[in-house]
């Protein structure tokens, strides 16, 4: 092989290299507590906010929401005497240094920001009223 050849194989290699250690490093980095996005069952939403209706939403494009619901399904199935009020959580998500894990990863945030452009009458200050399977609960990133 030429000198000249094997050297753009190698280049083009260390970029690709290089490519997948960008997409897989932005979920090692942690900084900082956790955020959790969190799931409550209401029973009463406010007047002016109509929950959206996501039981035919993919589990794989919001992974927080329907992580938070399945916490909070455990919970009432370890006891049965769970409260209404029975809060579950999503996995944690740390924000990471400096910015650069945003851009790269999935979080909490961009799921609470879908919700509120496709649907603006289910937000009200920085929390999300969703209905799923018939029951209501109010979705909200927080960071104990």
């Amino acid at each position: 092989m030429r000198p000249v050849t094997r050297n753009v194989v190698v280049g083009i290699l260390v970029v690709l290299v290089l490519l997948l250690a960008l997409g897989a490093l932005p979920s090692y980095l942690k900084s900082g507590d956790p955020y959790y996005l969190e799931a409550t069952v209401v029973t009463e939403t406010p007047a002016d906010v109509q929950p959206a209706n996501i039981t035919n939403l993919s589990q794989r494009r919001y992974p927080y929401t329907f992580g938070a619901l399945g916490a909070l399904d455990a919970l009432g199935n370890e006891s049965e005497n769970a409260s209404a009020s029975a809060t579950g959580r999503s996995e944690p998500y740390w924000r990471g240094p400096f910015g650069f894990k945003g851009a790269f990863t999935h979080s909490p945030f961009d799921e609470v920001d879908a919700y509120t452009v496709q649907y603006p009458d289910a937000v009200r200050t920085e929390q999300v009223y969703v209905s799923y399977e018939g029951t209501r609960y109010r979705l909200e990133v927080i960071q104990p």
